[in-house]
């Protein structure tokens, strides 16, 4: 029994990765995230429970050790290693990756609530009914909500693609 829901557990985790990186952007920081929460996963397993309850426990567990560990940053203040290398450029014909950033840096401006609800379901592709399990919120809550922050992602794309325009006389 024990070994089947270990395979059950290790099967989630190429989306707990993916979530993982998406909240903190930086591979080895999403590997310990979900070396944590298999950890507490495993360390607490509780009785059988279906496949979709099983995901949504996990990425609640997931979700809240973020919740957690950004709290706890927040509280130390910023660092920066001493031996901080610059961002390498990126030439301008790559116009995907470019895309791609706005999209990262419009998705960081929107509250956290709004970032995990968006990347639980466009990237984890998890039911409303799942997303609304690892909130703890309701169905409706999760439209209402998916609905403004997809919105609020719009305008601040179109805000960052706004063409500067200058009146010359």
């Amino acid at each position: 029994m024990a070994r089947d829901a270990d395979a059950r557990i290790e099967a989630q985790i190429p989306g707990l990765r993916r979530y993982a990186f998406a909240l903190v952007r930086d591979r080895d920081r999403a590997d310990d995230l979900v070396q944590d929460c298999l950890e507490r996963a495993l360390s607490h397993a509780r009785q059988p429970v279906g496949e979709e309850d099983l995901r949504a426990w996990l990425f609640t567990i997931l979700r809240n050790l973020h919740i957690s560990a950004w709290r706890s940053a927040r509280r130390r203040g910023e660092t920066a290693p001493l031996d901080a290398e610059t961002d390498p450029g990126q030439p301008a014909d790559q116009e995907r990756a470019l895309v791609a950033r706005d999209a990262l840096g419009a998705l960081d401006q929107l509250p956290e609530e709004q970032q995990s609800l968006l990347l639980l379901i466009a990237v984890e592709d998890l039911s409303y009914d799942g997303v609304a399990r690892v909130l703890g919120i309701p169905v409706g809550t999760v439209m209402s909500r998916l609905s403004r922050a997809r919105r609020r992602l719009r305008a601040l794309m179109d805000r960052e693609h706004a063409p500067l325009l200058r009146r010359v006389k």
